[in-house]
């Protein structure tokens, strides 16, 4: 998305400096926040395409930070920026709704490659699955949303839009936690204890509006994962 607004929200001068001009050198629009409150008020109030979030700031930590906007625009895609290197934290960035991670001290070739591959999953390219039609609902993956029955909608995040995409993908098979990890989050599982996906689970269930106590659309098979309801109509990309 050439021209996309980013938002850097670093307290870090040299830092956040260093990213504002790699975007700019790669046709990103930046936009800077030195704390916490003042992304959160940027990232609510200008049309910005993807936040990236260090999590260690003044005013407001980045975990407050991802929360309220995940409340605010469920849709918005948001990168981690962190220099802690404990599996528990990147692996709470994710299970709060963080899109992607970015470790410190990195490189803005890797940066730049993160903030591409999320961009290239926005609503503007096609998918994999395009919409499904599921228990009166309908899941519109382009542009990250739910219509209820009643016709209200319903934004998803990027992470949320992912698992259900990678569900609907897998039409008919038991996806199991696991795998979930790998695929959608890019996590080795190997060893690593986390509810990151039954969280990320019981928030997909609160924006279908499915009962988490006998789930219509979202399906739990006990011990082995989830996957959607066998009667998903599935539409593939014209």
């Amino acid at each position: 998305m050439p021209g996309a607004k980013i938002l850097v929200v670093e307290d870090d001068r040299a830092i956040r400096r260093g990213i504002v001009i790699a975007l700019e050198s790669a046709g990103y629009t930046p936009i800077e926040a030195i704390d916490g409150e003042a992304g959160l008020s940027v990232a609510v109030g200008v049309d910005i395409d993807l936040v990236l979030l260090d999590i260690l700031l003044p005013a407001m930590n980045g975990f407050e930070v991802l929360s309220r906007i995940r409340t605010a625009l469920p849709a918005m895609p948001v990168i981690m920026l962190t220099a802690r290197g404990a599996e528990e934290d990147r692996v709470r960035g994710l299970t709060d709704g963080a899109d992607d991670y970015v470790l410190k001290p990195f490189s803005h070739t890797e940066l730049l490659a993160r903030i591409q591959a999320v961009l290239r999953r926005t609503p503007a390219r096609p998918c994999a699955v395009a919409t499904v039609g599921i228990a009166g609902r309908e899941i519109d993956f382009e542009r990250r949303e739910v219509i209820l029955p009643d016709g209200s909608r319903v934004g998803l995040s990027e992470g949320e839009a992912a698992l259900l995409q990678h569900l609907a993908s897998n039409r008919g098979r038991v996806i199991s936690r696991q795998e979930l990890l790998a695929s959608v989050w890019g996590i080795d599982p190997q060893g690593v204890q986390t509810r990151a996906v039954d969280k990320q689970v019981g928030r997909i269930r609160l924006a279908l509006g499915d009962n988490p106590r006998d789930p219509t659309v979202l399906l739990t098979v006990r011990a082995r994962g989830y996957m959607l309801a066998p009667d998903a109509d599935i539409e593939e990309p014209r």
